[in-house]
């Protein structure tokens, strides 16, 4: 990337792009939007729609009713699952209880589904990368739980066992580092030499794109803010995406106040991005607080345009007239 002219104080910000929004939240929050709007307050949500605290709170503003579990539903109410997806299970939960609902699983978690009730017809151990306790990777294994082994990272495929060396694949949580995520897979691989690959990638072409953005512009950042919350997973990975491509601090921020001064202190570069489940109003409060603090020159980094769009599910499509 090319040393571009600085602004006369010699402070800049690196705006990556691809940033914030991807399909499948764009799609999961639109989903949300549209049912309060056709069938009125209260709509339930299972779990967060997405992983970000000021869409929660915006939604719940409006009437939207976020519940750990279906059994919090009332019987008969509608209520709308995550972009994360849900086990076969879940679903199970809220037909018995004859709720109405409207799936707001990201199609691309939900082709990791369909891989995992696949090799699982044909009787293969799929090792499932991903984070123990995410709701995605909860959704994925209770696709076929007799056949999905977690593998928390590299540090975890020592205790993996199978019961036939031939019959391996892995698939993997949308959400992780690639880095990561393909270490982890050469472990496995020097374990269990004939570990298939998914017929497809699974790694989301968002995940993918937001930090490849990063890597590009880490190199020349004093500092990169991340806008996200904690419990992210791609926000998460994006910080440490960072600090791995050479920036030399990162922090991972809910809102533009959460930012320290002292953090700016003696910094001339400062790249800033934020997760896929981010809206942009959040990243525009960033970018004016570090023009309050002299950082006016904002050059963007490009290096993917994303064109990708997701129907909505179809209890939500506008009926043609």
């Amino acid at each position: 990337m090319s040393s571009p002219v600085h602004a006369g104080n010699g402070k800049r910000v690196l705006l990556a792009e691809p940033r914030g929004y991807c399909a499948g939240v764009d799609r999961a929050v639109e989903t949300v939007e549209r049912a309060l709007e056709k069938h009125g307050a209260p709509v339930y949500v299972r779990k967060e729609i997405v992983h970000n605290r000021h869409v929660v709170e915006t939604l719940s503003e409006r009437g939207a009713v976020f519940v750990d579990e279906t059994d919090e539903v009332p019987e008969g109410a509608l209520v709308v699952f995550s972009a994360h997806g849900v086990s076969p299970a879940v679903r199970d939960a809220a037909d018995q209880r004859q709720l109405r609902t409207i799936d707001a699983t990201c199609p691309l978690v939900t082709k990791v589904h369909q891989e995992a009730k696949r090799f699982a017809r044909d009787d293969y151990d799929i090792l499932l990368i991903g984070h123990e306790g995410h709701e995605e990777v909860e959704g994925t294994a209770g696709e076929a739980p007799d056949h999905v082994h977690l593998v928390d990272g590299p540090d975890a495929v020592g205790g993996v066992t199978v019961r036939d060396e031939s019959k391996v694949i892995w698939l993997s949580q949308t959400t992780l580092s690639v880095d990561e995520t393909m270490q982890t897979v050469e472990r496995l691989r020097e374990r269990f030499p004939l570990l298939q690959d998914p017929p497809s990638d699974d790694i989301c072409y968002a995940t993918q794109n937001r930090q490849g953005a990063v890597k590009a512009m880490a190199p020349e950042c004093d500092l990169v803010i991340v806008v996200g919350s904690r419990n992210s997973s791609n926000s998460v990975r994006l910080v440490e995406v960072a600090l791995g491509a050479g920036a030399d601090t990162a922090y991972l921020v809910d809102y533009a106040r959460e930012i320290r001064p002292e953090w700016l202190d003696g910094v001339r570069t400062v790249g800033v991005t934020s997760g896929a489940s981010v809206p942009e109003v959040l990243v525009r409060g960033v970018v004016d607080l570090l023009a309050e603090h002299g950082f006016a020159d904002v050059q963007p980094v490009t290096t993917a345009n994303e064109t990708l769009v997701f129907a909505l599910p179809r209890e939500l499509r506008a009926s043609r007239t």
